[in-house]
C-alpha cells in the first residue's frame, strides 16, 4: 500500500488539492481518512459512477456527506476533456468554487489518477481566477507534475 498523496496549490485565498479516486490503491478507508485530515470545504468528483465503485470508492459522497463536506460531481471521460453539455454547465460550478477559493476555502479534486482530468480543472480554475495560462501550467505541474494529459485538455483548461 502507498501513502494517499495530495498535491496542494493555493489559488484565491484557498487552496485546490489534487489527489488519486480514493480506494485505487486498495485501502478506500484510509485514502478518506487522508482526504479528511487535508480538511476540504468541498470535494469535485471527476471520476465517472463506475469508476469510484470500481475503486471501492462507490460510497464517496454518503462518507462526506457524513462529515458534513459538500461533494459534487462533474463527471470527465478518462484521458478526455469535458462534452458539450458539460462545458455548458461548468460556469456554475466554476463560479461557486472560485467564490470558495477567494474566502479561503479549500478545494479537493480527484479523478482517477489525480493528473489529467484534475489537472484540467485545477488549470481551469487558475486561469479563471486570472494567472497566466504559462505561468498557472508551470505552478501546476511543479505541484502535480503529472497534471493535464491531453492536448484536447489543455485547450479546453486555458481556453477560460
Amino acid at each position: 500500500m502507498m501513502e494517499y498523496e495530495i498535491a496542494e496549490i493555493g489559488l484565491g485565498a484557498g487552496a485546490i488539492g489534487i489527489g488519486a479516486l480514493p480506494g485505487l490503491g486498495g485501502d478506500y478507508r484510509a485514502d478518506l481518512k487522508a482526504i479528511l485530515a487535508w480538511r476540504p470545504g468541498m470535494v469535485l468528483s471527476l471520476a465517472t459512477q463506475i469508476e469510484a465503485e470500481r475503486a471501492g470508492a462507490g460510497r464517496l459522497s454518503a462518507d462526506l456527506g457524513a462529515q458534513q463536506i459538500p461533494w459534487r460531481r462533474f463527471a470527465i471521460t478518462d484521458y478526455g476533456a469535458p462534452d458539450a453539455m458539460s462545458q455548458e454547465l461548468w460556469p456554475m460550478q466554476s463560479g461557486g468554487l472560485l467564490a470558495a477559493l477567494g474566502r479561503g476555502g479549500r478545494l479537493f479534486i480527484h479523478c482517477r489518477a489525480g493528473c489529467g482530468r484534475s489537472g484540467m480543472v485545477a488549470l481551469r480554475l487558475m486561469v479563471e481566477a486570472g494567472e497566466d495560462p504559462d505561468a498557472a501550467l508551470t505552478r501546476l505541474r511543479a505541484a502535480r507534475p503529472c497534471a493535464v494529459e491531453t492536448a484536447a485538455q489543455m485547450a479546453w483548461a486555458i481556453e477560460g
